[in-house]
């Protein structure tokens, strides 16, 4: 499925919009205006964190919206809302046309088009279950506590976040795009005598959760907080 199709199917199938009627909206926003577009986005992100042995907290969110912009000289009008409907882009609409009442433009050209894909479309959020992910984290934390007696806690971060984007543009012009994301911070807290000192290491990137939950990439994490921990300690 491309990020197109995809798109299309959240914002136009399952929230309802009617895109040919959307896409009318955005022009009488926009005639007047010398660039501007109508920003669709649903985003679905989760956060875990395991502190001092056990899992501390755990959210999962799912969030859609919009935003249209119009841009006519030197003003611009913007306006965003969480209620995906034909009826608060018609009142943003509203809102935006304000800025270029009275004035006349040419309405400026769209980015140039490319058919790099830059990430993949896949969702980390549905690659790993709950259970895996908690149990992974309790690992991390075992992993450092025997990698060094002198560490007294460990704190570890899982973050995943999948955000689907379409624009449109006056003319019914479209582009869309899918982002995953995910990191894993790794804090380790070690103390010698009364003295602490803290490392942290954090790596992630626009992939799915396989490329960064390896167990090479955890530990190598693990490790370079440590590190960290070694050099502040040594040179003192």
């Amino acid at each position: 499925m491309t990020d197109m199709s995809a798109t299309d199917e959240l914002f136009f199938t399952r929230a309802g919009l009617d895109r040919r009627r959307t896409e009318s909206i955005v022009d009488g926003a926009l005639a007047k205006a010398d660039d501007g577009e109508l920003f669709l986005e649903y985003r679905q992100s989760e956060s875990l964190v395991f502190d001092d042995g056990r899992l501390r907290s755990a959210s999962f969110d799912t969030t859609q919206g919009f935003g249209l912009r119009a841009v006519a000289g030197e003003a611009t009008g913007y306006a965003h809302a969480s209620d995906l409907s034909e009826g608060a882009i018609k009142r943003a609409a509203e809102t935006v046309e304000s800025v270029s009442r009275g004035y006349g433009g040419t309405m400026a050209a769209a980015p140039a088009q490319t058919n790099r894909h830059l990430y993949v479309d896949d969702n980390p959020l549905q690659e790993v279950d709950f259970e895996t992910k908690v149990k992974l984290l309790a690992e991390i934390d075992a992993y450092a506590r025997a990698r060094d007696p002198r560490v007294r806690q460990v704190m570890v971060n899982l973050m995943g976040v999948w955000q689907a984007v379409q624009i449109l543009r006056a003319g019914g012009e479209a582009r869309a795009d899918i982002r995953p994301l995910v990191r894993l911070n790794v804090q380790v807290v070690a103390g010698q005598g009364e003295r602490l000192e803290t490392g942290n290491e954090g790596r992630g990137g626009r992939a799915g959760y396989a490329a960064w939950l390896t167990e090479d990439n955890w530990k190598a994490q693990v490790d370079e907080a440590l590190s960290i921990i070694d050099q502040v300690m040594g040179g003192s």
